[in-house]
């Protein structure tokens, strides 16, 4: 920013004057009196002149809206330049600094100088602040408390004060005058003590001295005593805020008279004449054109803004001005080229164009900032075409280079206050958008402008469009200043420029300490700004300005300085492979080196370079050419010690690849091998003296084969060399093996090929480590290492195998692991069988008989791993067992010992299955080991030294159901009388309810389910009685053990059944009293019996049905003809709340075979909840045979009561149970150990059907 006048680029603020605070001189020379009797007014004046000078500094990038002024301390006498030169009133004088007027710096046609601004800024301000002291009669101290006011002293006193207040008041009416002729606000700030302030007749004075001096009633006059530091500063505060609106006032009253002369101006264009004589004419009198003064007019009402802090005003005249001075420069015939008036204007136009940009960065306008200075370079360079200094001349990349440094420089102070620079990260691809786009294109059409911004901005951005950090604004700077020292160095070779005044400037530029200051500070910018990742140190752009500084520095002839940027930047260019940058870099470097006469740095440059090629205009010989004059001309600083440059990282010089023609061999195997190694295409190394070629392998025990250099002619017609080297042994200790020769010089894209076989007697991974070229020149001895996997440009070709010369055919090798091979153990010959009898039943101990046989010829010592997978089965629990050892999932480690060739061991593994029916799976892992016939002393510590062998079998075995288990459970009604709450038996230890659920008959079904004949040895009920039920009888308990020993096929059927007695309330399910416990075992086809298994199957949940109310009818099956038969009925009420109110009715018919002799209606008393009423009858049979009994009916009147009409009498009608047909049944399956069963409910009484059973009457 240097380049411009300050003035015409700082952030104007409005300009505060502030007299009275002149510093006092020093009155005391020794510190210690000077603080003991420092007077507080002038301790007052310097905090106040630290807290105004600190409220706003001078800078360009200031966008603070606070209301703060620029302040200046001045001499309270100060005089401010006159408005016009003569009379004020007389319209033909005109400012100082008018164009009309002939002292005028811009007089006759100038625009606006800078002096302009600073009259504004320093010369007149729009307020001005008079410090001034308040005149204090001196203290007076009464000898005697006693005393009183003294009226001869009190009148002096107001004496005096009247008038020093008069002198006071006279001496601010005069800066009263001035600062009215210029319109300015005047503001009096008077000093006086604390003890002032209390003072009564204050208030007095002070408005004496207002009215006498003639100051405005509002923000004109304060009154300051002595205070800290930080009341001091509230007080600038208020003091700015009070008098930022007159300021305001007064830039408003400047805009608007310069608006009234821009009107007048603009209605007298059109009368205008140009009395002008052709352009260059001697001694020619230039007036300022019409659009001059539009620019004038505009720039001063913008300025006016600016002061007041109307920054969109401002811009809006910047504009306006910016625009016009355009139109001006387009004509030669208002702003001739290469004249001091065009030179002034095209510095304004380069600040205005600034002023705008920084505008639209105050509102965060990124786009808009960018784009006007863009703009503004593209238009003035097109300008300047038609000037003369278009892109071909130094002047002109001068001037880009000062647009895109200020640009650059007004950033980076932006940033360091309140800038925020955008973020350019690419818009995350809306899939969702575009799919609901696509499936609906007509709702969309709205989101398609949305969808194609998306889509250009996955694309990437054009830094040119988007605002970037000021380091890239630098790095254009450097870039533009490199042109102009391009521009320069050719104008130096014209002739006819050496008069040129900006010929002779340039002269006197270093361009290329401008060029490393740019750089640098792009540099640093950028690895400010520029987020490291964590496999990338650096940006690719920051690595190429750090690149420019090394070739600036090698352009100055620093050579030392540039090599440290080039071997930094080369580190990362190796790693990442970068070639197309680094082969210019190497170039430079080498250059670097050569005039430093670093030899040994040089040979290792030009190496690297041989992996990199050469340029297309240049000889594929250069480089060669290059080393070998190097070599020829020097000596190594070390004779007996090689040169060992090692290209790692780098690109290598020729394409090398290694084949094994298979993935894996045994051991003791040989394994063939065919190294290539392939020339350059567009580097020749023919002429290179490559006198050795080393090949290294992965097996330390294998020898270094090494081939040497012979004469030997070379077919030409064929650029493939084949060299076979045999089979590659152990080194003996009686020497070192033969010696290869081959022609060891390379022609362009030829290749050597090597083949071989080697072989190793231990397991491993073979592979060749490294190949070693060795270059013999005179004294030097270079070595240079390759990697045998070596590729100049990254691209990994199919492996090819070396089929035949003539004719010439390779065959393709398609592997991942095509450049080792890997040396393995022969596998050993262990077989395994397994013997069982399938499948498997359920609760069965389930052998398997698991045979190893060594078919070796060497002795194995022989593990075995089991592991039962865990099955889909639910609640199965599995195990197996193996010597005593018994787990769920593995075993481990189990041995057979040491078997010699020819033996077998035999262990049985017994398989537990619980649960449902399913497969199991059993992995069997037998590991053999060949037993060690090395020494104990050997270092056997790596695993590739055992030779172990494995062999995986999974087992599959299929597991049925050996029994399935059903049972029927029919629940009966209790017939025994229910005993009250209050009966003494409930209370007794062993009483037993049963009143209330009745009883459970269940019958077991064992069905034999599996493909074996099973043999039953046992069926047993293991009573496990409970607080809710328990078994009165079972059917197995007539039935002795040794008796009970049956063979049954599959389908035959065992059943048995128990009688269980219930109590309680059977709201839930009663846990079965019980277990039937099955011993069986399996018969074998050929009759044998397997081992004892037992299965266990639980008694199922019991679930009695309720009643609500029910009536029990009771009779005797069998009847004598004429004799008495009782019959009783018992109306039970088993609900819970609700009371019933019935009525019995029995309705003989005469068909009926019995007479009935009893209550045929009546009503019962009222059974509440858990009560019960009995019914006897007496019945005659008449009749012989199954007599049907009489009708007998029970209503419930009280469930209706509430939904009866007037006609209605009948209840509900209640059902009658016959107690000897009282069967309510379900059917259970089991299964074995579980205790969830599956519940058919089958052959329940119907709510609406009655069954009774007849009465067999004999005669």
């Amino acid at each position: 920013m240097n380049s411009y006048p300050a003035e015409l680029l700082v952030q104007l603020a409005p300009v505060m004057f502030v007299a009275g605070l002149d510093a006092p001189p020093p009155q005391s020379p020794n510190p210690a009196d000077a603080t003991k009797h420092q007077d507080p007014f002038a301790l007052l004046t310097a905090r106040l002149r630290d807290a105004l000078l600190s409220q706003r500094k001078v800078s360009i990038w200031q966008p603070d809206k606070s209301k703060s002024f620029q302040v200046l301390l001045v001499d309270k006498d100060i005089r401010f330049p006159p408005r016009k030169i003569g009379l004020q009133d007389d319209s033909q004088y005109h400012s100082p600094l008018s164009p009309l007027t002939p002292s005028s710096p811009v007089y006759p046609d100038g625009l606006i100088a800078p002096i302009w601004i600073r009259k504004h800024t320093t010369l007149v301000p729009s307020v001005f602040v008079l410090f001034l002291r308040l005149f204090e009669f001196p203290l007076h101290n009464p000898r005697s408390p006693l005393d009183g006011p003294d009226p001869d002293r009190e009148k002096d006193r107001e004496q005096e004060e009247r008038k020093r207040d008069g002198e006071l008041a006279s001496y601010i009416a005069s800066r009263k005058k001035s600062t009215n002729e210029r319109n300015m606000k005047l503001t009096v700030v008077l000093m006086a003590s604390r003890r002032m302030l209390d003072d009564p007749a204050l208030d007095a004075r002070l408005t004496f001295i207002r009215k006498q001096s003639g100051l405005d009633a509002r923000a004109a006059l304060f009154v300051l005593s002595p205070v800290s530091s930080s009341e001091l500063g509230d007080f600038v505060q208020s003091l700015q805020q009070a008098l930022y609106e007159p300021a305001v006032e007064y830039y408003t009253s400047h805009s608007k008279r310069v608006r009234r002369k821009r009107n007048r101006h603009t209605q007298a264009v059109s009368s205008y004449s140009n009395p002008l004589s052709p352009v260059g004419h001697p001694g020619t009198i230039r007036p300022l054109r019409p659009e001059g003064w539009t620019v004038r007019y505009e720039y001063k009402m913008a300025c006016f803004a600016e002061f007041r802090g109307e920054d969109e005003v401002a811009l809006k005249h910047y504009q306006d001005a910016y625009g016009v001075l355009a139109v001006m420069f387009g004509s030669i015939s208002i702003l001739p080229p290469r004249t001091k008036r065009w030179a002034e204007a095209k510095v304004l136009a380069d600040c205005i164009n600034i002023k705008i940009t920084k505008l639209y960065l105050y509102n965060n306008e990124h786009s808009l900032a960018l784009s006007h200075h863009t703009t503004h370079i593209r238009k003035f360079g097109d300008l300047s075409r038609g000037w003369g200094i278009g892109e071909e001349t130094f002047e002109y990349w001068s001037w880009v280079t000062r647009q895109y440094r200020i640009l650059a420089e007004l950033l980076e102070q932006g940033t360091h206050t309140t800038l925020s620079l955008p973020s350019h990260r690419p818009a995350a691809y809306n899939t969702t958008l575009y799919s609901s786009t696509a499936q609906n294109p007509s709702s969309s059409r709205g989101s398609t402008p949305a969808l194609e911004a998306d889509a250009l901005r996955s694309l990437g951005l054009n830094p040119s469009h988007a605002l970037q950090h000021p380091g890239f604004y630098y790095y254009m700077a450097a870039r533009c200043t490199e042109m102009r020292r391009e521009r320069f160095i050719i104008a130096l070779d014209i002739e006819g420029m050496s008069n040129s005044p900006g010929f002779a400037n340039e002269k006197k530029v270093d361009h290329l300490v401008i060029i490393l200051e740019l750089y640098t500070k792009s540099y640093e910018l950028f690895k400010k700004y520029t987020p490291s990742s964590p496999g990338q140190s650096q940006a690719r752009l920051t690595l190429w300005i750090a690149y420019r500084i090394g070739q600036t520095y090698f352009d100055s002839g620093k050579f030392d300085m540039a090599i440290r940027f080039f071997e930094r930047i080369a580190k990362t260019y190796r790693r990442e492979n970068w070639d197309p940058m680094l082969r210019p870099l190497l170039t430079t470097w080498y250059a670097c080196v050569q005039q430093l006469g670093d030899v040994e740095l040089s040979i290792r440059l030009l190496i690297e370079m041989l992996g990199h090629g050469v340029e297309e205009a240049d000889e594929p010989g250069i480089l060669q050419e290059d080393l070998l004059a190097v070599l020829k001309s020097t000596v190594p600083s070390s004779p007996d010690e090689p040169l060992i440059v090692d290209l790692t990282g780098t690109q290598p010089i020729f394409d090398s690849n290694v084949v094994f023609w298979t993935p894996e061999v045994k051991v003791g195997q040989p394994a063939a091998f065919q190294v290539s190694i392939t020339a350059p295409s567009d580097v020749a190394i023919s002429d290179l003296p490559f006198m050795s070629l080393s090949i290294r392998f992965s097996d330390d025990t294998l020898p270094v084969v090494v081939l040497r250099h012979s004469d030997t002619e070379v077919d030409d017609s064929s650029k493939v060399t084949h060299v076979h080297l045999g089979h590659i042994s152990k080194t003996d200790t009686e020497g070192v093996p033969s010696t290869l020769t081959t022609n060891l010089r390379w022609k362009q894209d030829s290749t050597l090929i090597l083949s071989g076989t080697f072989s190793s007697e231990v397991p491993t991974t073979l592979k060749i480590e490294e190949l070693l070229l060795t270059l013999v020149e005179g004294s030097w001895n270079i070595q240079i290492p390759m990697d045998p996997r070596s590729y100049r440009h990254l691209t990994l070709p199919t492996s090819k195998w070396l089929a035949s010369l003539k004719p010439l055919k390779f065959i393709d090798v398609k592997r991942d692991e095509s450049s080792s091979v890997i040396v393995r153990h022969r596998p050993h010959n262990v077989l395994l069988s397994l013997t069982h009898h399938a499948p498997a039943c359920i609760d069965e101990v389930y052998p398997i008989v698991i045979e190893v046989t060594n078919a070796d010829n060497r002795e194995l010592e022989v593990t075995m791993d089991l592991l039962l997978q865990p099955t889909e089965v639910d609640d199965a629990v599995n195990s197996i067992t193996l010597d005593n050892e018994r787990s769920s999932g593995l075993i481990k480690g189990i041995s057979f010992g040491v078997l010699v060739p020819g033996v077998s061991s035999i262990k049985t593994l017994n398989l537990s299955n619980t649960g449902g029916a399913g497969d199991r799976m059993i992995d069997i892992s037998i590991q053999s080991r060949v037993v060690s016939r090395y020494d104990s002393n050997e270092d056997l510590s790596k695993s590739e030294m055992e030779d172990v062998s494995e062999i995986l079998q999974t087992l599959t075995v299929p597991t049925a159901k050996a029994l399935n288990v059903a049972y029927d459970v029919a629940y009966r009604r209790p017939l025994v009388e229910r005993l009250g709450l209050a009966d003494l038996r409930r209370f007794e230890e062993d009483f037993w309810d049963e009143g209330e659920t009745g009883e459970a008959l269940v019958t077991l079904r064992l069905e034999c389910a599996g493909p074996w004949a099973l043999e039953l040895q046992k069926v047993v009920l293991e009573r496990q009685n409970n607080d809710a039920a328990k078994v009165l009888e079972a059917s197995s308990d007539m039935y002795d053990e040794e008796d009970f020993s049956t063979e049954y096929i599959p389908g035959d059927e065992l059943s048995g059944s128990c009688r269980i007695s219930l109590q309680g309330d059977a709201q839930q399910a009663i846990p079965g009293p019980g277990t039937y416990l099955v011993q069986w075992r399996r018969i074998h086809n050929d009759g044998t019996r397997g081992s004892t298994s037992t299965s266990v199957f639980p008694l199922p949940s019991l679930r009695p049905p309720r009643d609500g109310l029910i009536g029990l009818l009771q009779i005797s099956p069998v009847a004598r003809l004429h004799e008495g038969l009782p019959l009783t009925l018992t109306i039970r009420n088993n609900h819970p709340t609700r009371s019933a109110s019935c009525t019995v009715h029995v309705e003989p018919e005469p068909s009926d075979g019995f007479i009935v002799a009893g209550l045929r209606s009546g009503r019962l008393p009222i059974l509440l909840p858990g009560a019960e009423e009995k019914i006897l009858w007496n019945l005659i049979p008449v009749e012989c045979g199954y007599v049907k009994l009489p009708t007998i009916r029970v209503i419930d009147h009280r469930k209706l009561i509430n939904n009866m009409g007037e006609n209605e009498v009948e209840g509900q009608a209640v059902k009658i149970v016959d107690v000897r047909l009282d069967r309510r049944k379900e059917s259970v399956v089991v299964e074995s150990n579980e205790t969830e069963e599956a519940t058919k409910p089958t052959n329940h009484e119907s709510n609406s059907q009655e069954v009774w059973g007849a009465v067999l009457v004999l005669p």
